[in-house]
């Protein structure tokens, strides 16, 4: 993939940050209101809040986690970070795929499930602690890019270096 031109890559960065701090966002509203069903002796209390944890994953969760993954791709293959050159973003890559796919195909149809009992279990409280921890990691990697480059972003690395001449003595 080209590069991206500066305004083009910034405003797709904004985007993704956005919407990546939107789903840690999301994902302690989830947590809120899981605990508050689990935890309530309220009948009314835990449907409501099961209601609007329904509501979330009807609407948000997935949209939400499709953005991210995908500007977080555009951004690794569109810039010099790449997406296997270096071991966050590698990390952040297969980290966001995976919970993802977990909110897609494990978390969204517990809500379902919990909406239509009007009561949740520990599992909705469990899984968006998971899921925040999880985030709160990706956004720490992606600020503070720790480790090094993998394999192949340091063989691609030697690649792109200029081949230094030697200088002949007098």
């Amino acid at each position: 993939m080209k590069p991206l031109k500066r305004p083009v890559r910034r405003s797709i960065l904004v985007a993704h940050v956005a919407v990546s701090v939107s789903w840690l966002g999301l994902t302690v509203g989830l947590l809120a209101l899981g605990l508050a069903a689990f935890l309530t002796h309220d009948v009314s209390m835990a449907q409501a809040a099961t209601r609007s944890m329904k509501v979330f994953g009807d609407w948000l969760v997935v949209p939400v986690a499709l953005l991210s993954l995908l500007s977080g791709l555009v951004l690794a293959l569109g810039t010099s970070w790449g997406l296997a050159r270096h071991r966050w973003v590698w990390t952040k890559f297969w980290l966001t795929l995976i919970t993802a796919g977990l909110s897609v195909f494990s978390l969204r149809p517990g809500i379902d499930e919990a909406a239509a009992r009007g009561a949740t279990d520990i599992d909705l409280v469990i899984a968006p602690s998971v899921a925040t921890a999880t985030y709160l990691f990706v956004t720490a990697i992606s600020v503070l890019k720790p480790w090094g480059p993998t394999r192949r972003g340091r063989r691609l690395r030697q690649t792109q270096r200029p081949v230094r001449q030697p200088t002949a003595q007098p």
